[in-house]
């Protein structure tokens, strides 16, 4: 299995096809969710699309993107359910934060993340920021990245 970043224009025609297809699995049929998982910032020239290949199938993808002029945020973070449960998440999220670092100029890091995840996102340094809020149908918070 090898982790890669890239750009848009830098993903072949079968990456970005794996990409999707996992998030439409995930995000679409698994969470009964019918909403426009694609959108604009997919292709954005600040855009990073983070994935861990293993036999050309993509199992795990997280995008690293700039939200404002002066944020970032990671947003469609997803685990093949083959893999969920084995640490793969933890390492998709600090290799996300890492490539938000390095590759987009920001003073802050958010994210929109599922409210049954808040654990998982507190022991890696988020905060909650205001309300609890419903996207498609499922409950959300925002949260702050806070360096350690």
């Amino acid at each position: 299995m090898n982790w890669q970043v890239k750009s848009y224009d830098a993903l072949t025609k079968d990456e970005l096809f794996e990409i999707l297809k996992l998030r439409v699995e995930v995000f679409v049929v698994e969470q009964a969710c019918p909403y426009p998982e694609i959108d604009d910032t997919d292709r954005a020239p600040d855009t990073r699309h983070l994935f861990l290949v293993k036999d050309e199938q993509i199992l795990a993808y997280a995008r690293c993107y700039r939200k404002s002029a002066t944020t970032a945020s990671i947003g469609r973070v997803i685990v093949s359910s083959m893999l969920r449960g084995q640490g793969v998440a933890h390492d998709l999220m600090h290799r996300a934060i890492a490539c938000c670092e390095t590759d987009i100029t920001h003073e802050a890091l958010v994210i929109s993340a599922q409210c049954y995840l808040d654990k998982f996102y507190t022991g890696l340094g988020f905060v909650k920021q205001g309300e609890d809020y419903l996207e498609d149908g499922i409950p959300h918070q925002d949260m702050l990245f806070v360096k350690k």
